[in-house]
This record gives structure tokens, sequence and C-alpha cells, in this order.
């Protein structure tokens, strides 16, 4: 065995043979030679009277100065009685265990148990929420070992950009990873509940709706003069008639219609609280639907964009038709038709708070705590959104 040390020009020229050899350096640290050509680390050691072997990594990954340097370590550990194979061996297993109860992991396995019953929007937000304003700060460290002074500061950071209900909903979302953590064993508390109040509040801003009564009139009125695209013009007959949120109706397809049923079903894919939605449809909305039928039938959506029959109208379609009506955006929303349903239902026709929020697409509750399912109370719902149609068409009517 040569008593010579390798040099780095020795390491690279070492070429295949026929079967392994090995290239020693001193001290028991030899590269292997494999005959397929790849070069390995190896330290052979003695432990409690017993040959062992430890790899020190792969050539040229690991280079001789990195070789040698690890040999020191070990050598290192066996000087305090230390076996470095175990040593290294725990080493790793910390490292997993570090990885797999890290926010990042843990904050991943929530998001995947959640995802079947969230909306895609809502899956896509929560995503956002994770990847740009959580994960890059907290992905890497223990779960357990977050304290609430260290969540916070990164709240911080979204809150001094301005973005004040961005930083409360990421507490939020923040808080459900570590409720969840605390049920699976891998942290003890949710740290969240310690910043209440620490961040600033943002200012609710309403939509704008029109909610008076005789301010509805004059506003369907303006909507039944639009000469714009006939299309554009169904919408924004079936926007109030519905009430259903913006990204909803221009999203509608025709296979989504159960003209016998005389009923929307809208999928849970497209809702925000994850469950299929169903919106009666009263005769004024059929007869809309029947209206644009002819003109956008063989479309999959049935508010088609101008420029492609196989994606829904923009967005801004509507928005922009209100305000080439005069329609200030003070004045009135595409969710403003929700505001005005919700406060005339409620306020005007005296229906039934838990029907109208129920046909708005919320989460609502009975009286025993139990979530209400598509069909809950449809009968009542359809009788609602008739009355609703008729009390527009009234309104449409006085001028007064």
């Amino acid at each position: 065995m040569s008593t010579e040390k390798l040099t780095p020009l020795q390491i690279k020229n070492a070429k295949q043979k026929d079967k392994d050899y090995k290239l020693f350096d001193g001290k028991g640290l030899y590269l292997l030679v494999r005959k397929d050509g790849s070069k390995y680390w190896r330290y052979k050691y003695r432990f409690n009277s017993k040959e062992k072997l430890l790899a020190l990594g792969v050539y040229p990954e690991t280079s001789l100065k990195e070789a040698r340097l690890a040999l020191a370590d070990a050598r290192a550990q066996l000087r305090e009685s230390i076996d470095p194979s175990e040593a290294k061996k725990r080493k790793k297993m910390e490292s997993i265990s570090l990885a797999t109860n890290s926010f990042g992991a843990i904050g991943d396995d929530w998001f995947f148990r959640q995802t079947n019953r969230w909306s895609k929007v809502h899956q896509n937000k929560t995503r956002w929420m994770l990847d740009k304003n959580l994960f890059p700060w907290l992905g890497n460290r223990p779960i357990s070992e977050i304290s609430a002074p260290e969540l916070l500061k990164v709240l911080r950071k979204i809150e001094s950009r301005g973005a004040l209900e961005t930083a409360n909903r990421a507490k939020q979302v923040a808080g459900r990873i570590f409720r969840y953590g605390v049920s699976i064993g891998a942290c003890e508390r949710d740290p969240s509940q310690d910043l209440k109040g620490a961040l600033s509040t943002p200012v609710k801003k309403h939509l704008a709706a029109i909610t008076e009564p005789k301010e509805v009139g004059a506003l369907l009125r303006a909507l039944d003069s639009y000469k714009g695209s006939p299309v554009v013009r169904a919408a924004l007959k079936l926007a109030p008639l519905t009430f259903v949120r913006p990204g909803e109706l221009r999203k509608a397809e025709w296979t989504e219609i159960d003209w016998e049923k005389e009923e929307w079903r809208i999928p849970a894919s497209k809702m925000k609280a994850g469950a299929e939605h169903i919106v009666p449809l009263s005769q004024q909305a059929l007869n809309a639907l029947k209206e644009v039928y002819p003109l956008t039938n063989r479309s999959q959506y049935i508010f088609p964009s101008p420029r492609s029959n196989q994606r829904p109208m923009s967005d801004n379609a509507i928005l922009s038709a209100m305000r080439r009506m005069d329609i200030p955006k003070e004045q009135m929303s595409g969710h403003g038709f929700r505001a005005m349903a919700r406060t005339i239902l409620d306020e005007v026709l005296g229906y039934r708070v838990d029907w109208i929020e129920h046909q708005l697409g919320h989460a609502v509750k009975d009286v025993l705590g139990r979530a209400y399912n598509r069909t809950s109370h449809l009968e009542g719902r359809r009788e609602m959104l008739q009355a609703w149609a008729d009390y527009l068409d009234k309104q449409r009517l006085n001028k007064n």
C-alpha cells in the first residue's frame, strides 16, 4: 500500500478497469473506482474492535479537500467514542423528521386534505397565500419551534407592503395549519392565537350597490337600454335575476342548465364554498336564456368571449357595459346585484334570511348547526326567486 497522498490530478485521471479498485490517501481514506468509472470516497475504520466503512461522498461532487475534511470530522468523533456511521444515520433520521414536521410539509399536507372541499378559485388563492407569503420564510422551520413573535415578523412583511387584508388572511391560514399540526401531534399549540390585535385591521370596503327600492327601477331601465352585444345584454338581464357572483355568471355553461327542472346547477368546482349550488330559474330568467340560446349554443359557455367561443366573456364585460350607460362605479358594481337582492328580499319582501343567504351561495347552518345541502328549502327558494323577478318587473315599470 502506498503511503503517498493522492493528488487532484491522479483522482481526475483515474480510469475505469475490468474490476473495482482503490486509491489510498492515508489514515483509512481511499477512493473506490468502480468498473463503470464512478468514484466514491470511503473511510475504513474500527469501532469497538469491529471493522466498519463510512461513505464520505461521490467524486467530483465531493473533492479531495472536502473528503479530507469529512475524514477529520469522523476521526474527531472516534476520539470522543462516537461511531461516525451511527452518528451519520442519526443525523439523516433527524433531517427526515425535520423535513416531515416542517411548517411547509404540514402545510402541504393540510392543503391537500382540503382541496376536495374547496372550489378551484379558493384552492388557487390559498396556494398563492402559502407559496408567496408564508412558505418562503416559515416553510423549512420545524412547526413546533415557530413562536408567535416569529410568525408576527413574517406577517409584518406582508403588512409593510400595505396589504393589510392579505396579512390578516395569512394569519388565518397559518392558524389553520398550526391547529392541524396540533391534531396530528406535530406541534403543541397554535401561536397565531397570541397575535389577536397585533395586526392592523383593514378598512372594510363595501362594493357599490343600489339597495334603495326606488332606485332599482331606474337601474333596470338603464340596463334595458344597452345597445351593445346581445350576449352582454343577456348577461345584464340574468345578473339581477339570479344574483350569483360575477365569475359564476360569466363562466356559466349550457350543460349546467336543466330546462326540464328549470334550474341552473353550478358545479362545486366553480363555487367559493366548494359545494354544488342550485339556482331556481324564474320565468324571466328562462326567457333571457332562451333569447341568447340561438346565438351561443355552439359554445360550451352561455356568455362566450367575442374573440373565442372556447373562452367565457371577460370579467370586465358587464362592468364596461354599465360604465358606457353612465352607471358610475360608486353607484353599482358586478357584485352589487347580490347586495341589492339580499337587502330587498329581507327588508322589503320579508323572506327568511337563511333562504337568502343559502341562495347567495353562502355556507349556512340550521338550528342544530348542520350545514344545509344544495336542495335545502329548494321549493321555498324557487318561489322566492320568482317573486324577486316579479318585483323587479314592477320596479322597472314604476317611474315615480
